[in-house]
This record gives structure tokens, C-alpha cells and sequence, in this order.
């Protein structure tokens, strides 16, 4: 365990937490709080040097926090985020992404972290992403929105979905490493400037509709009208 002082210093050592004093190689230092529950706490060294001399910037006593040093490992998701790359929370936030994105082309890109073939297609992802600042991409994890993708009809990964403005969905394939230039083909189709045709449509009425049966989204749209 390291815990970090504010002057930047570390030292290391293993103690007992408790309202004792205990010598860890590197002067007294008293531990505030119960057994085990340090973390956010407030440590206090005291001036007392060690047999080597060690004394902390000559301070009649200075206060340090003690801290997990190690942060949390990136998930294989996570790395290289584009500030254009969004990830999708809930069905009620992929319904509003979609329907306020306005004549802007999204690309809806539904991952598993357990599949090979998405975590393998992510690094190209982000280089499209950056490629396109003007484009949308939309994160769907699976394995964390089982509900929303079965009622899409997502049944295998990597799959992407495109939308653009009034055209709502314009296409949608599976698509690997080896195989990404459908999916570069796709964008330069469909992302090419424009004139907005009006507001985006988003998904389809009978998606709307599966996704409230299935109590995912509990968003405000009113239904079609019929044409008679």
C-alpha cells in the first residue's frame, strides 16, 4: 500500500490502522480512524525523525490522506474516447441522442466487452471518429442493455446501425477488423454535407413502440397518425 504525501513524497510500509503510533521506517506516524478504514482519512506525521534522520520538509507536523494509488485499470472500451463518441446509458437516452442530433450522421455501435471481433475493431472506431468530428457515435454495450438490443433485433457483434436526420436509419451491417471498410464505405456515403430534409427521425415506430412494451424507455413521442 502507498500512500502519498502532499509534498509528493511516498513511503511504503505495513502497519496495524488504529488510534496508535506505529514506526514504518520513515518516522511516527500517528493513523487516524479504525482498523482497515483509512481510505479518505487524514494521517498525521508527526515531527519525529527516524534513525536515518528523516524528517518531512522541516514542518512541526504535516498532514497527508491516505489513498488507493493505483487507479482503476481502463477497460478495453474505454481507451481512446473521441470527445464525438458518446456511451449509451439507457433505450430513453439512444431514443433522445437520436431524435436531437438533427441532419448529423450517428453511427450506433453495438459492443460486448467479451467479444474479441469489437474489442479488435475499437482503436479503427476512434480513428473514424476522429476522422468525422462532424459525425455521432453512439456506444451500445450489450451485455449492459440485453433488453434494448433484443428488441432492436441486435443479434450479433460488432453491428452498426447508421442514422441520418429525416431519412431515420439509412443502413446497418456486422462488420470486423478485416471487414471495416463497409463500414468506411457506409460513412462517406451517408456523411457527405447537405442540406437538412428535415428533423431526425430516429428509430422506427414499431421499435418505439417494443421498446416501451419492454418498460426500456419512457420517452414522450406521439404515434403516427393514420392516413385514412
Amino acid at each position: 500500500m502507498a500512500i502519498s504525501l502532499r509534498y509528493g513524497s511516498y513511503f511504503y510500509g505495513d502497519y496495524q490502522v488504529g488510534t496508535e503510533r506505529k514506526e514504518i521506517g520513515v518516522g511516527s506516524v500517528e493513523v487516524l480512524g479504525g482498523k482497515n478504514e483509512f481510505k479518505g482519512r487524514q494521517i498525521v506525521v508527526k515531527n519525529q525523525s527516524s534513525s536515518d534522520g528523516w524528517n518531512p520538509k522541516g514542518h512541526s507536523h504535516c498532514s497527508i490522506h491516505a489513498s488507493n494509488c493505483l487507479p482503476r485499470a481502463m477497460k478495453w472500451w474505454e481507451k481512446s474516447i473521441i470527445p464525438n463518441m458518446t456511451e449509451i446509458t439507457s433505450s430513453d437516452h439512444l431514443v433522445e441522442s437520436l431524435a436531437t442530433a438533427g441532419d448529423k450522421l450517428v453511427i450506433v455501435d453495438f459492443y460486448s466487452p467479451g467479444c474479441g471481433g469489437c474489442k479488435a475493431l475499437h482503436p479503427k472506431i476512434c480513428q473514424l471518429a476522429e476522422s468525422y468530428p462532424d459525425a455521432i457515435f453512439l456506444k451500445v454495450n450489450y451485455e449492459e442493455h440485453k433488453s434494448m438490443c433484443h428488441s432492436l433485433r441486435i443479434h450479433v457483434l460488432p453491428f452498426f446501425r447508421l442514422y441520418r436526420g429525416a431519412q431515420g436509419r439509412v443502413c446497418s451491417f456486422s462488420c470486423t477488423n478485416a471487414t471495416v471498410k463497409k463500414l468506411k464505405d457506409a460513412m462517406a456515403k451517408h456523411g457527405t454535407e447537405r442540406c437538412s430534409l428535415g428533423p431526425a427521425k430516429g428509430l422506427e415506430e414499431e421499435e418505439l413502440l417494443v421498446l416501451a412494451s419492454n418498460g426500456g424507455a419512457r420517452f414522450n413521442r406521439p404515434p403516427a397518425l393514420s392516413s385514412i
